[in-house]
């Protein structure tokens, strides 16, 4: 009788637990692509793919989609060891939002031999289920980093 009554108790916890876990790993971005952060073929612009097409199509509607692509992501061009009176500032440019993918162009040319550092916003997580399940969420979203050399 016993046995019966602490097998019938936990299979509604173990029924729980395993939709909460199928939940988890339904939305995981494992699936997902990562983001890429390259050069165009010509040099002349930044290109972000991979980005979650929710988002992405969300970034299209918007109005006034320039400040919110702003806040999403900086070019910064970074001091190098041969010349150190760069001083890392945001470049000015302008992001072309297409069907999948979002395109920054900046103002001036991108200078060869020099790096720029790109921070993006763009599909950044809170954390991911295997870190939900282990109690290891960040507290704030991380941007993604990367340094370009042209």
């Amino acid at each position: 009788m016993v046995k019966y009554l602490i097998k019938r108790s936990i299979s509604p916890i173990l029924s729980v637990l395993l939709a909460f876990s199928c939940l988890l790993f339904a939305c995981s971005s494992s699936n997902n692509k990562p983001l890429l952060i390259h050069f165009s073929a010509d040099s002349t612009s930044i290109v972000f793919e991979n980005i979650d097409r929710p988002g992405l199509l969300q970034l299209k509607s918007m109005e006034g989609q320039d400040s919110i692509l702003n806040d999403l992501i900086s070019v910064l061009q970074t001091p190098s060891e041969t010349d150190t009176t760069i001083k890392e500032l945001p470049l000015p440019g302008k992001m072309l939002v297409t069907d999948t993918s979002i395109v920054f162009t900046p103002e001036q040319p991108f200078l060869k031999g020099n790096d720029y550092l790109v921070i993006t916003y763009l599909n950044a997580r809170f954390g991911t289920p295997e870190q939900v399940l282990k109690a290891q969420l960040n507290t704030a979203v991380k941007p993604h980093q990367m340094l370009l050399t042209r």
